[in-house]
């Protein structure tokens, strides 16, 4: 199955979903992160401010922003730059998503653990992400612990995702029912 096979198949089945399923969805997604070493062990975070079809991270960010230093990413042209979380500071950017503002931009170094959005995983930690590269781009600066966040069905079973040389795939993918982490082994 190509990148665009898996990207009409996980809307198909994301538009089955009620709000209640999506509520209790994300509750499951983000306890099970919770949990985890990598995120108890993390000060400083980076998140992403949900679109309606993706697991929605608001309760998390409210339930976690006076405890850790939350970074939310924003658009600049065909990159990404991140900016410390603080709702007082949002405003609707590029994609209808809301993005921080200002001019305190943070350096990708800093960051510890990254929470990234996608519309699939394999067992392999390859993503399909949305087609324009956004976050491949600004993981490739990172030495963050990358976590891939979804719901059950956006992991891709038995089949691997054709991964390209510029894709970056994540350290750990969290759904609902499981977490799974991924050795990479540095060549």
């Amino acid at each position: 199955m190509n990148k665009e096979e898996i990207r009409d198949r996980v809307k198909a089945r994301k538009s089955l979903l009620s709000a209640a399923e999506k509520i209790e969805a994300a509750r499951r997604v983000f306890s099970r992160l919770e949990q985890s070493a990598a995120f108890m062990l993390a000060d400083k975070v980076l998140l992403y401010h949900s679109l309606p079809d993706e697991l929605s991270t608001r309760e998390f960010i409210d339930k976690w922003s006076s405890r850790k230093h939350f970074f939310l990413p924003r658009v600049n042209g065909v990159n990404l730059e991140i900016l410390p979380y603080d709702r007082s500071r949002l405003a609707m950017g590029a994609f209808h998503i809301e993005e921080p503002q200002g001019d305190d931009t943070a350096d990708i170094a800093d960051i510890e653990l990254m929470v990234i959005p996608a519309v699939a995983y394999d067992r392999r930690g390859n993503r399909v992400g949305r087609g324009k590269g956004y976050y491949d781009r600004l993981l490739r600066g990172t030495r963050a612990t990358k976590v891939g966040v979804g719901y059950d069905f956006q992991f891709i079973e038995g089949d691997d995702i054709d991964a390209e040389p510029h894709d970056i795939p994540v350290d750990i993918v969290i759904t609902e029912s499981r977490r799974l982490v991924i050795h990479h082994y540095r060549r």
